[in-house]
């Protein structure tokens, strides 16, 4: 398959990439590594007349620190997070997804903020995202805004972005202590699309009880999906096996996962509560170790 013609347009700026998204308007669709773009423009299920290539742009890459936290650049490469000593450190949660992202050579191009842009309910680094409470900096002609990742994705495919708008960079809050953290996914062979995927996190009190806890899912919904039901089942309580399996039963309340070629909507069901029970399970020895 060939895609539609197109224009092509590579700016070196951040500027001059707003600039050109802004005069093209709809018409345009930046490029970051590729990696979903150029397949759905292979197969003509995307037909953007103007590609607004950002690799030339130097200044949308980056790991750095933030307020404790991390800030990643919007077209940092995902393997370049996850070999990253200093990321893994500020965000475990973050660098214990990252190998599960399909392959080693899609990850060398492809970037986090072309996966978060495109928001495939499938994708692993929304929900972490989500989890984390990361925010999204949002950058146009003449501004900026930063949204919650819980807010950015509004649908299938679908986020808050903006005709014109960019996404430059995301920032993920600095631990509380006493927090542990957990990835946990089931695919048909490594490298896959999820069947279902938790990311989580959650912080100890001082007498060893429940503080908060965010859980997010993916492959469960038109995006990635928290779980409110489940933290607040765990609320104030002992992590003890039995609180963590009655409060990863309430996951039901939260999901309403498809069903497809690839597995039931009972199936997808019966994973997330399996899932979270095992990633809250993790996540909870990891807060006492902290």
């Amino acid at each position: 398959m060939k895609p539609a013609a197109f224009a092509y347009l590579r700016p070196g700026s951040v500027d001059e990439a707003l600039e050109l998204l802004e005069r093209h308007g709809a018409d345009a669709k930046p490029l970051a590594g590729g990696q979903s773009l150029v397949p759905a423009m292979n197969f003509r299920l995307a037909q953007p007349a103007v590609l607004v290539d950002l690799n030339g742009v130097a200044d949308l890459a980056g790991i750095a620190a933030a307020d404790g936290g991390l800030r990643i650049g919007a077209m940092t490469r995902q393997r370049a997070v996850e070999r990253s000593a200093f990321a893994a450190e500020r965000a475990p949660l973050l660098a214990e997804t990252l190998p599960f992202i399909a392959h080693p050579q899609i990850r060398n191009r492809g970037t986090v903020g072309g996966s978060l842009a495109h928001a495939d309910p499938a994708a692993e680094l929304p929900a972490v995202m989500v989890a984390a409470q990361a925010r999204l900096l949002l950058r146009r002609r003449g501004g900026e805004r930063r949204v919650e990742a819980e807010r950015f994705f509004t649908g299938l495919f679908a986020t808050a972005l903006e005709p014109g708008e960019l996404l430059t960079a995301v920032e993920l809050p600095a631990m509380a202590p006493r927090t542990g953290w957990a990835f946990a996914e089931v695919s048909r062979r490594h490298g896959d699309y999820a069947l279902v995927g938790v990311a989580c996190l959650v912080t100890l009190d001082g007498r060893g009880r429940c503080a908060s806890a965010r859980v997010a899912l993916l492959s469960v919904g038109e995006g990635p999906v928290l779980a409110p039901s489940v933290a607040a089942a765990l609320a104030g309580a002992a992590p003890t096996p039995e609180a963590v399996r009655s409060a990863a039963e309430e996951v039901d309340a939260d999901v309403d996962p498809p069903s497809d070629i690839h597995a039931s909507a009972a199936y997808r069901r019966r994973l997330a509560r399996v899932l979270t029970r095992r990633a809250l399970t993790r996540a909870f020895d990891r807060a006492a170790s902290r």
